[in-house]
């Protein structure tokens, strides 16, 4: 699921192309997502869980031939409509989420003892920012629609391969330390305030290099070495966690960031400057188009934890 969901965010790197689209590239994109899918159907179904394959087993078929799926996705790209791949990309993008969410709840693996005490997200969750302009100005429209003075953006927070940072963030979430929260803008992030009311844990930077069935702890990787984490930085709408003012071996206990990642301005094959350094934690599912709206000003009105909440471990509950 995650090679399909790479080769449809590639796609949204490539709508982005001022000039004349790459309509072709993007038809090999999906054609490559959609013989994943076909070819790993048994697969992917029997990663979820019992109570879960009739559920998934919808989402799979909406995947594949639903009015938002991969084919309609192909026929749009075929029609060179730009409007109409935009719409159905996000809608397939969605699908490829719910069934992640889905699939294998739980960890696999067991934390480090002296990190027992932190909150932990065990599988995926999900959360949903309001986000409101400090100057009293709107968002631009969704496709048809009128202009917005809040606007949704919707993260998939990873607690399979970030399991402290996820339950941080989600902790403080429910404690509703984001709420009226201000935003900070770079050409390469938008941050929320350095300084909040409600701390939350020291966490130690946790990267789950790929190819590893467990996350490092205060350890950086080598991406020129061939290092590469589960949950890379090099996709636009990442979500991480800043680095600590103490120490970069631990992240900021409330400081995050939206990643505005552009192959443009990356290094050798692709990759982030960054990529390696920072305890990423979730993506941008619903509202990318939201965040190069956002300026230094703008406001959190409010973050909720729409899902996942019954996956949060708190340290008295351990």
């Amino acid at each position: 699921m995650k090679t399909i969901q790479e080769s449809l965010e590639d796609i949204s790197y490539l709508l982005r192309i001022p000039q004349r689209k790459p309509f072709g590239t993007m038809e090999g994109n999906v054609k490559k997502a959609l013989k994943i899918a076909v070819d790993e159907k048994d697969s992917i179904l029997a990663s979820l869980p019992t109570n879960l394959k009739e559920k998934g087993s919808t989402l799979y078929a909406s995947l594949i031939d639903g009015k938002g799926g991969l084919q309609a996705l192909l026929e749009s790209i075929k029609d060179k409509d730009p409007d109409k791949v935009s719409v159905g990309l996000a809608s397939s993008l969605d699908t490829v989420a719910e069934i992640e969410l889905l699939q294998a709840p739980g960890l696999s693996f067991l934390l480090p003892k002296q990190y027992l005490n932190y909150p932990r997200l065990t599988g995926r969750g999900i959360v949903e920012f309001t986000i409101e302009k400090g100057d009293g100005s709107t968002f631009s429209p969704a496709a048809g629609g009128e202009l917005r003075k809040t606007a949704t953006i919707q993260v998939v927070v990873d607690g399979y391969s970030a399991p402290l940072t996820a339950g941080n963030f989600a902790k403080l979430v429910i404690d509703g330390a984001y709420d009226g929260a201000k935003l900070n803008c770079t050409d390469q992030a938008v941050l929320s305030d350095s300084g909040l009311d409600k701390n939350g844990y020291n966490v130690p930077l946790e990267i789950m290099p790929s190819g590893q069935f467990e996350p490092l702890y205060r350890t950086t990787l080598n991406v020129q070495d061939g290092e590469l984490p589960v949950l890379p930085l090099s996709v636009y709408g990442a979500v991480a966690m800043a680095h600590s003012e103490v120490s970069e071996d631990y992240s900021s206990p409330y400081q995050f960031f939206f990643y505005l990642y552009d192959k443009r301005n990356a290094g050798l094959g692709g990759l982030s400057f960054d990529e390696g350094q920072f305890s990423v934690f979730g993506y941008t599912i619903v509202g990318k188009d939201i965040l190069p709206q956002i300026k230094t000003g703008d406001v959190i009105r409010s973050a909720k934890l729409v899902e996942g909440q019954d996956r949060l471990i708190l340290p008295n509950e351990s």
